[in-house]
C-alpha cells in the first residue's frame, strides 16, 4: 500500500509555553481546527523538536524558563523560513509584541488568549505556509511584484524586501517622496500576502474632515448623531480579513491618533453610538511623504503610535536614484496612454529621452506620467521630441520670447488659425489645454454636437474624443 500523500495529512503546530494550562488550551483549540500539536515547555525542548520535525506553525510564549521566546523567533526565521511563528505576550505588553514582529514573527496574541483572535491567527499562518509550499514566493515576479517596473539595484532590493514583508502580519511604514508609488507598494504587499483574497482599503487620512473621522474609521450606529439615519460600516470593518492602507497618516489629528492606536493594539473597534466593541482582523500599512520621526520629536505625532506602525520601515526610492529604469517606465506609460486614447503609441526620439535623462523629477513617477501625457497631446505625427516635453528646467532657461499676456491670451485667439508647431514650442501647458478646449467646442458646434462627426473632423478616434472631453471637463 502506498503511503498517504503529504498534502492529505493534517497540519501540525509547535506550541512553546512554560504554563501547562496555556499549552492545554492551545492544543484543544487548534485540535478543533484540525491541527495536530506538539508541545514544549522550554527553549531546549523546542529546539529538539524543530531539529526532528517540520511544522506548519509555531506559537511561542515570550518568557520561558531558559530564555526568551524572541530567541526562538529569530532561530525559526533563519533556519525554518517557511514556518510562520507567532508570539504569545502578556496583556498590554506592546513593546514585546513589536520586538517579536521585528524579530520575524508574523503576528502575536495577548494573554488571556482571545480564542477568536487565535483562530484567525492560525488560519493566516496556514495560508502563509500553503503559499510557501506552492512556490508562490518563487513566482513573485509573475504576480503583483511585476507591477513594480524597473531592474535597477534599488528596485530589485525593494522587490526582495517586499517578498519577505508580505509573509508577515507586521505593520509596515512606507517612506517616500510624493509621487514615488507608495500606494502601489502597499497594494503589492497585500497582493503577495496571505490576505490577498481579502479587501484592500486605501484611505487618504488628509482628505477626511476632522469631525467625520471617527465615524469613517470605526462606523456608527443609527441615531448616534444628527444625520446618522442608518448604521454605517467603518473602514476598519470594511478591511476585515484584509489590509487597511493609511496614506498620509501624518495628517491625523491627535485625538484620532489615540483612537487609532487603541484599535490597532486591541484589534477591535467601537462604532460611534455602539455599546460593545467589534473584533477586526486587519493588517495596517501606512505611508507619508513627511518626516514622521521629526514630527514625533516635535510632539506633533504620538511616539507610541509611531513605534506601533513603524515595525517595518520600507523606503521607496525616488526616480532620480533609478534613472536606468526610465526606458521601461516610459514605454509602459506611453503604451497605457495610447490604449486609453485609441491612438498609436508614439515614438520617443533620442533628444526627448536625453532630456528626460537629465531631468531631476521632483514629482517622481507621477510627474513623469504627467509630462508624457502632455507631450503625447503636443506631439506631431513623427513622435515625441524634446520640445514637446515642456520640462520646467528647459522652460526656465529657454531663450524663446515670452508670450505677451495682453496681446495673445486664449480668449483673443481662434485656435484654428494657430500653427500647431508654434503653439507647441512657445505656449504654456495651460494655454495649449485652452486651445484644445476651444477647438473641440468649436468642432462640436460645427457638427451639431455629433461626437462621431466631430472626432472625424478633428482627425482623432471617437475614443480619443471621449477621453479629451472628460479630461477637459467639456459636457
Amino acid at each position: 500500500m502506498n503511503p498517504p500523500q503529504a498534502s492529505s495529512a493534517p497540519p501540525n503546530a509547535l506550541i512553546v509555553d512554560d504554563e501547562r494550562d496555556i499549552r492545554e488550551l492551545l492544543v484543544l483549540t487548534l485540535g478543533r481546527m484540525g491541527v495536530k500539536c506538539d508541545t514544549a515547555s522550554s527553549l531546549r525542548d523546542a529546539r529538539a523538536l524543530l531539529r526532528s520535525h517540520q511544522y506548519a506553525l509555531c506559537l511561542t510564549d515570550m518568557r520561558l524558563t531558559d530564555g526568551s521566546g524572541i530567541e526562538l523567533v529569530r532561530e525559526i526565521t533563519q533556519l525554518h523560513a517557511h514556518t510562520p511563528v507567532a508570539m504569545i505576550t502578556a496583556f498590554g505588553n506592546q513593546e514585546a509584541a513589536v520586538d517579536a514582529l521585528k524579530a520575524g514573527a508574523f503576528d502575536f496574541v495577548s494573554k488571556p488568549v482571545d480564542l477568536a483572535v487565535l483562530r484567525g491567527l492560525v488560519q493566516h499562518a496556514l495560508k502563509l505556509r500553503g503559499a510557501a509550499e506552492s512556490g508562490k514566493d518563487a513566482a513573485a515576479d509573475a504576480s503583483a511584484l511585476s507591477k513594480l517596473l524597473g531592474q535597477s539595484a534599488a528596485m530589485n532590493a525593494l522587490r526582495a524586501t517586499l517578498t519577505k514583508v508580505a509573509r508577515s502580519q507586521a505593520p509596515v511604514y512606507i517612506v517616500g517622496e510624493s509621487g514615488v508609488g507608495k500606494e502601489l507598494v502597499a497594494r503589492t504587499i497585500h497582493g503577495e500576502s496571505s490576505r490577498a483574497g481579502g479587501p484592500f482599503i486605501p484611505v487618504n487620512c488628509g482628505a477626511i474632515p476632522t469631525e467625520l473621522m471617527e465615524s469613517e474609521f470605526f462606523g456608527h450606529k443609527k441615531g448616534a448623531f444628527t444625520g446618522a439615519h442608518a448604521d454605517k460600516t467603518g473602514l476598519f470593518q470594511a478591511a476585515d480579513g484584509g489590509t487597511l492602507f493609511l496614506d498620509e497618516i501624518a495628517e491625523l489629528p491627535m485625538h484620532m491618533q489615540v483612537k487609532l492606536l487603541r484599535a490597532i493594539q486591541e484589534k477591535s473597534v467601537r462604532p460611534v453610538g455602539a455599546n460593545a466593541e467589534v473584533a477586526v482582523d486587519v493588517r495596517i500599512l501606512s505611508a507619508t511623504h513627511k518626516d514622521l520621526a521629526a514630527l514625533t520629536d516635535d510632539g506633533k505625532f504620538r511616539h507610541d503610535l509611531y513605534y506601533r506602525i513603524n515595525v517595518i520601515e520600507l523606503r521607496v526610492p525616488p526616480l532620480r536614484e533609478r534613472r536606468e529604469d526610465l526606458p521601461v517606465l516610459i514605454d509602459a506609460i506611453l503604451t497605457r496612454l495610447a490604449a486609453a486614447q485609441g491612438r498609436e503609441k508614439p515614438v520617443l526620439h533620442v533628444d526627448a529621452l536625453e532630456a528626460l535623462g537629465h531631468y531631476t523629477f521632483p514629482g517622481n513617477v507621477r510627474e513623469l506620467e504627467n509630462i508624457l501625457e502632455r507631450a503625447f497631446a503636443l506631439a506631431d505625427d513623427d513622435g515625441i521630441r524634446a520640445n514637446n516635453l515642456r520640462l520646467p528646467e528647459a522652460r526656465s532657461t529657454s531663450t524663446t520670447p515670452a508670450i505677451e499676456p495682453a496681446a495673445r491670451t486664449p480668449a483673443n485667439l481662434d485656435p484654428r488659425s494657430l500653427d500647431p508647431r508654434e503653439s507647441a514650442s512657445s505656449a504654456l501647458p495651460e494655454f495649449i489645454e485652452e486651445i484644445e478646449r476651444k477647438a473641440i467646442e468649436q468642432a462640436l458646434q460645427d457638427h451639431r454636437y455629433n461626437k462621431t462627426r466631430t472626432a472625424a473632423a478633428l482627425g482623432i478616434t471617437f475614443r480619443a474624443l471621449r477621453y479629451k472631453l472628460k479630461k477637459l471637463g467639456i459636457d
